[in-house]
């Protein structure tokens, strides 16, 4: 009974999207390169879902739990801006629809 319970606890948890640091969160996500006084630190991917939790999470929250992932490995980068160049949604084999969500971008800091 205690393993169907942690199974179900860890379902519900990988059917939420990842959320941001509290750094995480004052990064802030551009469709174009930023201007001003900025140096680029590197390449990043964000990612949410695969091959099992991915058809029970919502196409909403793969995307945005994938833009959070985004958002943490910047910060952690020491970034405040990430240029986001691409998304992608993949799906698994005898997937229903969608499986993961990954979010590509160039991380800045901008002063």
């Amino acid at each position: 009974m205690k393993r169907g319970a942690a199974v179900s606890v860890l379902f519900l948890v990988g059917c939420s999207a990842i959320s941001t640091t509290p750094e995480g969160r004052s990064v802030e996500l551009l469709t174009e390169k930023p201007a001003g006084n900025c140096k680029p630190l590197g390449d990043v991917v964000g990612s949410q879902g695969n091959w099992f939790t991915g058809d029970y999470t919502s196409n909403k929250n793969l995307l945005i739990g994938a833009r959070n992932d985004l958002r943490n490995k910047a910060s952690k980068m020491g970034g405040n801006y990430v240029w986001v160049q691409d998304s992608s949604n993949t799906n698994a084999w005898g997937s229903k629809g969608t499986s993961n969500t990954t979010v590509l971008g160039v991380v800045y800091r901008c002063e």
